[in-house]
């Protein structure tokens, strides 16, 4: 296939969004909306899958595919054009791929909805946005498609404008991603003032240059990475930018499968994975993106041991699982990240929409007290879930384990041995902990809702029932009167394809993987005898920056680095760094294959066999209990630090605005007013009043003109 056709990928869902807006002008055209939109996303698949070869044998000037030229001001020059690279055919692969599954789910998830094609023209303009940022060439588009996103997510968040928790939700999603974007907007101006371009491949190609030649970071690259990870801890809900997420659950729940588990909240990972060399040359900011990353997972972890909801309990999951995946690229294990970032696409978006079938089968109804047994009314949901919670607990041979485990596996690998650093040793630990944590609050989950008595309580929410479901004795509003299954086409066909991802994608994608993050800017620089103890990669990461280096738009070509050190000692050095690590890799995956089967039948034994010894546990740690439901109270804290004071300054900015700017303005629109009150008795009409003024003026000119006379 063409390589040119990749082009197109950005460009057909836009063209898909604008047929869904016109699809909104009439009632007979709204149903066409879902099919329009999920072939929009599924074309683009399809180009992905034809041109994945051409592609991926790109090289120099060959992998900057450009549509034209955007701007150019000065010597300031930037194309709308696409960086084709192994890495961006995984992130295509991850968009377009899931998208597609998602939005054929939501055909029937949201029919009868009354904002149909305005969701499916929200959900294309989403996948627009997204494929532009994965496949920017410069800095400058990939923002607009980082903005672009952000704008998708307010939109769909908000979907159910009539709700308030849906629209405080889509606001607060809007703001704290704005803080976040103001840093990563202000490292994009540092990196053209210190590179001089915006240029992706140009600027990771300076940085590795910095590097093989051992060159001292300025200020500049110092703060470089600190302002872009600010705009990825925003988008990708890490400490202390997380609370929007759990909160955007208020939309519907295909968005929530999309926008907040599989796609957009994995660009911050991306945008450091393939900005992985500029991070490298400030020595703090990938231990920085570690700790966050590490500490993030367990925080996050322990939340959703005690939440009730159950699209919350996912969604705390989900930022304790992007926690994982900037641990590994923080560790230099970019194969990690992207790795857990492709196998967390499979299950978590499973996981979402599976909470979707049960939540649309109870009419609503989200809180784990009011379901139980469900395993006979809904059998095909309760496996597909399964599947999903397998994968994400990290279950031997599923995706998860593999994905996990090559994180938690180089963390420990950067936290020992001649080098190694205790802070990512005790991340490594923190891992650990928090992939138990997992697997009991997942399974928690599971066992309560499928297993044990039967019992449900049905929701209040009076929408329709799905496509297909037309024969279910239901209510007036189409809601059936017991839990029923959802039908195969359009919604449980992608949920069986993605639980074979969930289960299958880690045991036949690992090398594909590898192979990709091999041949990308994402592979990070190792640097010999420099900063050894944070900068040296893991020996398979190893690489040297050479005339092969990826690049498009410079001649020069950074020397190798085997030219700075003996190449005998570091052979040797070489192996016996792969044969510790290959062992501390085997001895991750017993200890987590462990702990994940210990988790999964301790939630067994509290959550299905002895319920009530659960609840008088939960009793006696009440305080405990109490503190995780409330999430720590974060959200109080920040309304009580920041949001009750700004709304204070606000309000007397409004009061000074009230007050004495708009009195100044009236106090000068009063004075002409004033004035003409003054004089309005002297223009009385009568003759003698007039005649009276003429004599007064007159004598009034008289005595001036004396005065200056004499």
């Amino acid at each position: 296939m063409n390589i040119e056709l990749i082009k197109l990928i950005p460009w057909i869902p836009l063209l898909g969004a604008v047929l869904c807006g016109i699809c909104c002008m009439k009632p007979a055209w709204r149903k066409a909306a879902g099919p329009i939109s999920v072939l929009s996303i599924f074309i683009p698949f399809l180009i992905t899958c034809g041109v994945y070869s051409a592609a991926s044998s790109l090289v120099g000037d060959d992998k900057v595919q450009t549509v034209y030229q955007w701007i150019g001001v000065g010597q300031f020059q930037v194309n709308m054009a696409y960086f084709v690279d192994p890495l961006t055919m995984v992130m295509l692969f991850v968009v377009t791929g899931i998208g597609s599954l998602i939005a054929t789910y939501a055909m029937g998830y949201m029919k009868g909805e009354r904002g149909y094609a305005r969701f499916f023209m929200g959900v294309s303009l989403f996948i627009f946005a997204m494929t532009t940022l994965v496949m920017a060439d410069n800095l400058v588009l990939l923002y607009l498609g980082w903005e672009g996103v952000g704008l998708c997510s307010y939109l769909l968040i908000g979907y159910y404008y009539e709700k308030p928790e849906a629209v405080a939700a889509a606001k607060k999603a809007f703001i704290v991603n704005r803080i976040g974007d103001l840093g990563f907007a202000l490292g994009i101006f540092l990196t053209y003032m210190t590179y001089d371009s915006v240029s992706l491949s140009e600027v990771t190609t300076q940085a590795k240059i910095a590097l093989a030649n051992g060159i001292d970071p300025t200020s500049a690259d110092l703060w470089i990475p600190f302002l872009l990870m600010l705009g990825a801890f925003g988008k990708s809900a890490q400490i202390p930018l997380y609370v929007w997420l759990p909160d955007a659950m208020a939309g519907p729940t295909p968005v929530s499968a999309l926008v907040h588990a599989a796609t957009m909240v994995t660009a911050g990972v991306y945008m450091i994975a393939r900005l992985i060399p500029v991070f490298q040359l400030s020595p703090y900011a990938l231990p920085t993106v570690a700790t966050i990353g590490g500490v993030t997972a367990l925080f996050a972890g322990t939340i959703a041991l005690c939440q009730y909801d159950l699209k919350k309990v996912f969604a705390y999951s989900t930022v304790s699982q992007l926690g994982y995946m900037f641990l590994g690229v923080g560790a230099l294990s970019t194969f990690g990240g992207i790795f857990h970032l492709f196998t967390h696409a499979f299950f978590k978006a499973l996981l979402f929409l599976t909470a979707g079938s049960v939540m649309h089968a109870l009419a609503g109804q989200l809180d784990l007290r009011a379901m139980s047994g469900l395993r006979k009314k809904m059998p095909v949901t309760c496996w597909l879930m399964f599947a999903g919670c397998l994968a994400l607990a990290g279950f031997p041979f599923t995706a998860g384990f593999f994905s996990k485990d090559t994180i938690l596996a180089e963390a420990m690998v950067r936290g020992t041995g001649e080098h190694g650093s205790t802070l990512f040793f005790w991340l490594a630990l923190m891992g650990l902990l928090t992939a138990f944590l997992t697997a009991f609050y997942t399974f928690r989950l599971w066992f309560r809702v499928f297993m044990g008595p039967e019992h449900f309580e049905m929701g209040d929410d009076h929408g329709h029932a799905p496509e297909g479901d037309d024969d279910a004795h239901g209510d007036d509003h189409g809601h059936a009167h017991e839990p029923h299954e959802m039908p195969w086409w359009p919604m449980n066909i992608p949920l069986a394809i993605l639980a074979a991802g969930a289960l299958f994608a880690g045991l036949f994608f690992g090398g594909w993987m590898d192979h990709n993050i091999e041949h990308s800017t994402a592979n990070p620089t190792a640097v010999l005898n420099v900063q050894a103890d944070t900068q040296t990669a893991p020996a398979y990461d190893i690489i040297t920056v050479s005339s092969q280096a990826d690049t498009h738009a410079t001649d020069t070509h950074a020397p190798a680095v085997s030219d700075h050190a003996d190449t005998t000692q570091a052979g040797h050095g070489t192996d016996h760094e792969a044969h510790r690590a290959h062992g501390i890799h085997v001895m991750m995956m017993w200890v987590s294959s462990f702990i994940a089967i210990f988790g999964i039948a301790l939630a067994g034994y509290f959550h299905w066999q002895n319920r009530p010894l659960t609840d008088k546990i939960a009793a006696k740690f009440g305080m405990v209990v109490e503190v995780l439901y409330n999430k720590y109270y974060v959200d109080e804290f920040y309304d009580l630090t920041i949001v009750k004071p700004l709304r204070g300054l606000g309000h007397l900015f409004y009061l000074f605005d009230q007050f004495v700017i708009n009195g100044l303005v009236m106090t000068v629109g009063h004075l002409p007013r004033l004035a003409g009150w003054a004089v309005r008795p002297t223009q009385s009409g009568k003759i003698q009043g007039y005649g009276l003024g003429m004599v007064l003026g007159v004598a009034i000119a008289a005595l001036l003109v004396f005065k200056w006379a004499f």
